[in-house]
């Protein structure tokens, strides 16, 4: 009998990819990346829609082939002191990748108790803090947070070499000891198609690189997460805020903001990849003392 405690997993996890060598195909671990991102998003905005959650990968390692993935919590823009539901976001995740896969093989046994809940499933036990399982099953009512981890589970088979699929503690631990066979993996939840397009909203970090000092159609341009994007300010206020001098722009400055994604469905991988920006809200302008004078267009 393998027991696996959800409670081990706190805000971290470790994807655990069973290979003949300790290598994956890069469009595989990203698809199956991205759509754990977006499940996490999705549980979020359905426990607590003040919190947004960045998944980020943290390492990677051999061993079959493992990535080690945290969640951050932020709120409006700023990481958030406590992380307990991080903790939370990680729990269901896991939580619903065990229970939800292995229920797909034959049913399982629920047991409720004051404190966890044991999932049984053949010689196997999934065992979950009450308040992870409470989460969780308000967390599987959110249709986008279903379809991404019938995206995820699906896409950690991509790579052919992909035999099976399991989640650790940490990169040092031994292999799981229950592996979700590829069988098991490939088995489609039976689901409405996701939108041909979508739009996601979501705090972030915006540095400037070129600013349009008056209120119109026209994009500014920004560094975010290393890349240049192309956004129209939408914030009714922020034009106002700055026609008063309420603040200066500068180079380097920064735009803690809310944004929409225009995103758009590959058919074949299911990944949605961005096409337009917009900057919904600026929460807080922050001037970055540097020399020189940033290039204006009027």
């Amino acid at each position: 009998m393998a027991d696996i405690r959800i409670a081990e997993f706190e805000n971290t996890v470790v994807l655990y990819f069973q290979t003949p060598e300790p290598r994956i195909n890069a469009y595989a671990l990203a698809a199956t990346l991205v759509a754990l991102a977006d499940s996490a998003k999705a549980a979020a905005r359905t426990l607590n829609s003040g919190v947004e959650i960045e998944i980020v990968v943290e390492a990677l390692s051999s061993g079959s082939f493992r990535a080690k993935v945290t969640a951050i919590a932020r709120e409006a823009g700023l990481f958030v002191k406590n992380q307990v539901i991080t903790t939370v976001i990680i729990g269901v995740l896991t939580s619903y990748v065990y229970d939800h896969t292995l229920a797909k093989k034959e049913p399982v046994e629920v047991i409720v108790q004051t404190n966890e809940v044991i999932v049984i499933s053949g010689s196997d036990r999934i065992i979950v803090p009450r308040a992870i399982h409470d989460a969780k099953q308000l967390v599987e009512k959110n249709p986008i947070f279903v379809r991404s981890m019938d995206r995820m589970l699906s896409s950690t088979v991509l790579d052919d070499r992909v035999t099976g699929f399991g989640l650790a503690s940490s990169l040092d631990s031994p292999p799981p000891e229950v592996i979700l066979n590829r069988e098991l993996l490939e088995m489609r939840d039976p689901l409405e198609l996701e939108p041909k397009t979508r739009i996601v909203e979501e705090d972030a970090d915006l540095y400037i690189v070129k600013a349009i000092m008056e209120r119109s159609t026209r994009k500014w341009e920004f560094k975010w997460h290393g890349m240049n994007v192309s956004a129209v300010i939408k914030d009714p206020n922020f034009y106002d805020d700055f026609a008063k001098h309420n603040f200066t722009i500068a180079p380097g400055d920064e735009f803690q903001a809310r944004i929409a994604i225009h995103q758009k469905r590959d058919d074949l991988s299911g990944v949605y990849s961005n096409t337009k920006y917009e900057v919904l809200h600026v929460y807080r302008h922050i001037s970055r003392p540097k020399p020189g004078r940033l290039a204006l267009e009027p």
